[in-house]
């Protein structure tokens, strides 16, 4: 699905602002919504441009501002590609999440996975043996060759998950094997 994304730099004054500097803030938009978050950078009006969204003029300090800026926008479309690499809905604030490194309790199948499979290894010798933890990592395995080859993606959020028995058809896993491990 095609979402329209763009980025956006601009002045946010204040509604009583007279003069001196007014903070820069970052507007993520996705499909007419928006997401705003402030950038923590300020500088006066008269030395930004709407055009570009930085500042003008060819000064050291007024450099490492526009380089900063930049740094930003490349790690929001960062988060917004990562998004995209792991089939989650693309939504203003999913992406703002993303970038602020809240996924506001969102979490990938593989990453809960992983997550079991560790605590899975700690508890090898008190109550588990070491062959039910490798039936763990074959299970990581098998849901990794799934997602990939249904959704085409290398993780998927798991609020999208849909096991299907098409699967085991396609691969030399059984359908009774495949919906134990699907169970555990």
């Amino acid at each position: 699905m095609k979402t329209n994304f763009s980025l956006l730099f601009y002045l946010k004054k204040q509604k009583n602002y007279i003069s001196g500097n007014t903070p820069i803030y970052m507007r993520i938009t996705v499909d007419g919504k928006r997401a705003e978050i402030a950038t923590s950078r300020d500088c006066t009006p008269s030395r930004w441009s709407k055009r570009s969204s930085r500042l003008i003029e060819t000064k050291e300090d007024v450099k490492m501002l526009n380089s900063n800026l930049d740094q930003l926008q490349n790690s929001v479309y960062q988060a917004h590609q990562e998004l995209v690499s792991f089939g989650i809905g693309i939504t203003s604030e999913a992406i703002k999440c993303r970038y602020l490194g809240k996924m506001d309790g969102s979490h990938t199948l593989l990453e809960a996975v992983k997550d079991q499979n560790e605590k899975m290894q700690s508890l090898v010798g008190k109550g588990y043996v070491q062959g039910t933890f490798n039936r763990y990592k074959v299970l990581e395995k098998h849901l990794s060759a799934f997602i990939f080859s249904k959704y085409e993606l290398d993780d998927i959020d798991i609020k999208r998950v849909e096991l299907s028995a098409g699967y085991t058809s396609q691969t030399a896993c059984g359908n009774r094997k495949f919906k134990k491990y699907a169970d555990r």
